[in-house]
């Protein structure tokens, strides 16, 4: 039997390996411990984090610690919940997007002309995110802005998303059949299964999509798609502002112009052609 000396440099390639394969363990757990926070629990204690992440709770509390440390989580009487500054670090990557830098002198143009703020939100993981803002200049106004996280189901920029997508559609029924269905953030929120595929079906049908008090009482929007080249669905272009204002008369001036009032087709057509689509309602 021979017995060969490993070499220095076969040493250190080994150290190597072991510490890269040991830094990807961690971010795996720390990736785990991020993934226990949703809409409907954002604040949850170790014991939660522990039971949901299936870890040790001397690993939960020592990488819930760091996490805490860095930035990446924030502490409250509580529990924990996602950090602030995460949204922070979200922003760079949101707003160097070609959709966004596209979309951002349309959506300036639709606040100016209506008054209120416009926003372009995508679909991520399953829930839509404001990628894009153009805030109103006025005091009174419907709370957004980039980064924000929220259900699919609320709102008419997520009905926009859910008409013109099947894939996601069949998602959110499997979720919605499944433990706990659709959590509602207001009175309003349509968590039906039938009565939201209506409320899909129509906004397919007619090109746009209207929403009051879903997501904020006293808060209301009117979103359109933005397509791709290939006919695809990129966003949905959503115009909000609270509901003294966005009246039901509003919405038909706006859906219906007669010179000079703005029209949401005119936007989210120009939002697509600038991505190099073509505009569509059905």
């Amino acid at each position: 039997m021979t017995i060969t000396e490993a070499t220095d440099s076969e040493n250190t390639v080994d150290d190597n390996t072991h510490k890269k394969s040991g830094g990807l363990l961690v971010l795996g757990k720390i990736n785990a411990i991020l993934d226990a926070f949703t809409l409907t629990d954002p604040t949850l204690t170790l014991a939660d984090l522990r039971d949901r992440t299936g870890l040790p709770a001397s690993t939960v509390q020592r990488l819930v610690a760091n996490l805490v440390d860095q930035g990446f989580l924030d502490r409250n009487d509580a529990g924990y919940r996602v950090g602030v500054r995460m949204a922070h670090w979200a922003a760079p990557a949101l707003q160097g997007a070609e959709l966004v830098d596209t979309a951002r002198p349309v959506l300036e143009s639709l606040r100016d002309e209506t008054g209120e703020t416009a926003a372009l939100f995508r679909e991520s993981h399953g829930y839509r995110v404001c990628v894009a803002l153009a805030e109103t200049h006025k005091v009174v106004r419907s709370a957004m802005r980039v980064g924000l996280v929220l259900p699919l189901h609320v709102g008419s920029a997520g009905h926009v998303l859910l008409a013109w997508d099947p894939a996601l559609r069949e998602e959110l029924t499997e979720k919605a059949t499944g433990p706990g269905g659709l959590a509602a953030m207001t009175k309003a929120t349509v968590t039906d299964l039938t009565t939201l595929n209506n409320v899909i079906d129509e906004t397919a049908e007619r090109g746009y999509a209207i929403s009051s008090g879903e997501r904020e009482l006293g808060a209301g929007g009117v979103s359109a798609p933005v397509f791709s080249p290939q006919g695809t669905l990129l966003a949905a272009l959503n115009l909000l502002g609270p509901s003294t204002r966005l009246t039901p008369e509003r919405y038909e001036e706006m859906i219906h112009p007669t010179d000079p009032v703005p029209n949401m087709d005119g936007p989210a057509a120009e939002a697509s052609t600038s991505c190099g689509g073509s505009w569509r309602t059905q």
